[in-house]
């Protein structure tokens, strides 16, 4: 399902540099798509057919739709964070065609009557919302939900993100109850014993705020026993932002010995350091929490050389009075749907060297096999046609009080960034 958004009529996208890595392509060429789909691609000035519009991408990448593979919309229950109507405006500023909802709303999503509600055109997404569901009833972590049902519903995963199964038990039925249905279980790694009461990572920076510390551990050891667990049933794990070294070595390891285990890093991330949250700044505190240099360090390394399969906002809005508050007791959470091209293009790109096309995968390609998204990730005649548009070379000045989401929470206020999105088309149409 994809939130009663449809494509109309045509449109030429003309003289773009065209990056699918599913389909190995990197060239200039036109793009037509019509009536919701990719029609033709051929060489600039090949395409005879005439088309209802046309867009100059000269100087420009033509990409396949951006996906996010974890947002916060915050509805049902906490519209005074964020409603779908202004989270799929960020995303489609930010050059996110799909996004997947992450299911910690209030009520949790673990319904096939509340995954239908957010796929409503009430609901008036700008992009396609593919809702994630809840792994358990009420995220309670006690009795699995109906993946069948959800499956059928529109739900594209599942999940209990904001909180961790750590029940092994649990987790192994997730696993063998998703794998046949061709759904990953989505893990927030988390050890609660290890992390309980701490509010940023432990480290030097902890230990000067006087705050209590995050141990590496308290992801790595989840996401080690989860890759065993996977092994065992054979089911599809996905990892949610992945943080530390440690459990990235235990993903690699995983992926030397064939289990099918997948995971993503967000922008802040690979971005920020722990000694980066200052002077108790609340719009640096999340979690996972930002890390030391040597894990970022790691996280890099591994987003160039196809350990990590993908980037994911994890954007997570609150209201401001959620945040002026002591960091001990803030939320934690930051907006990121905006700024996430941006930040990969300045951090990764013209930083650390990571090619374009490598971007590209890890925001498109690779999100939609995770998610099961066929005819999406990809500008493959016939696919779906949902294209980012981008300035790889514009430089520009992020300021939170322009954003499209209903949030101001984040740590990139006032940044000077490269890499802009000019156009995103969904279904065929610019939103």
């Amino acid at each position: 399902m994809n939130s009663g958004l449809k494509g109309h009529g045509s449109l030429l996208i003309r003289g773009g540099r065209v990056i699918d890595p599913a389909s190995k392509t990197d060239a200039l060429l036109d793009v037509l798509l019509r009536d919701g789909r990719v029609a033709e691609i051929a060489a600039p000035g090949k395409i005879g057919a005439a088309a209802d519009e046309t867009l100059d991408a000269r100087g420009l990448v033509v990409a396949p739709g951006f996906i996010d593979l974890h947002v916060h919309l915050r509805e049902p229950g906490q519209s005074h964070k964020e409603t779908i109507a202004s989270g799929t405006a960020a995303a489609a500023a930010g050059g996110f065609t799909a996004i997947c909802a992450m299911p910690n709303t209030s009520p949790v999503n673990d319904s096939v009557e509340i995954t239908r509600w957010m796929q409503e055109p009430a609901r008036h997404a700008l992009v396609n919302v593919f809702p994630v569901a809840a792994a358990t009833l009420g995220s309670q972590g006690k009795q699995l939900t109906d993946f069948s049902a959800l499956k059928a519903a529109g739900a594209v995963a599942v999940t209990d993100d904001g909180k961790p199964i750590l029940d092994p038990n649990m987790m192994r039925e997730a696993l063998r109850a998703a794998g046949p249905l061709g759904m990953a279980v989505i893990q927030h790694a988390e050890d609660t014993g290890l992390s309980a009461g701490a509010s940023m990572h432990a480290g030097a920076t902890a230990f000067r705020l006087g705050l209590r510390g995050v141990p590496p551990e308290a992801e790595s050891a989840v996401v080690e026993r989860d890759i065993q667990l996977a092994a065992q049933t054979r089911g599809r794990l996905h990892v949610a932002h992945l943080s530390t070294a440690d459990a990235l070595k235990a993903v690699r390891r995983g992926k030397r010995n064939h289990v099918h285990v997948t995971c993503e890093v967000t922008p802040h991330h690979f971005t920020l350091l722990d000694e980066d949250v200052g002077r108790y700044d609340t719009n640096r505190k999340m979690n996972p929490p930002l890390r030391s240099a040597e894990d970022r360090e790691a996280l890099i390394e591994a987003l160039s050389d196809s350990a990590v399969d993908a980037i994911a906002t994890d954007h997570a809005p609150h209201a401001a009075h959620e945040k002026e508050i002591e960091f001990d007791r803030a939320p934690f959470g930051i907006t990121g749907l905006e700024t996430a091209l941006a930040l990969a293009i300045t951090e990764l790109h013209l930083k650390h060297g990571i090619p374009l096309a490598r971007i590209v995968e890890l925001l498109s390609t690779n999100p939609a096999r995770i998610a099961g998204l066929s005819g999406r990730g990809t500008l493959a005649r016939g696919s779906v046609a949902d294209v980012t548009i981008f300035d790889p070379k514009k430089r520009w000045t992020y300021h939170a009080a322009k954003s499209l989401s209903k949030a101001r929470n984040t740590p990139f206020d006032g940044w000077q960034l490269t890499g802009k999105v000019v156009a995103t088309v969904v279904g065929g149409k610019i939103v």
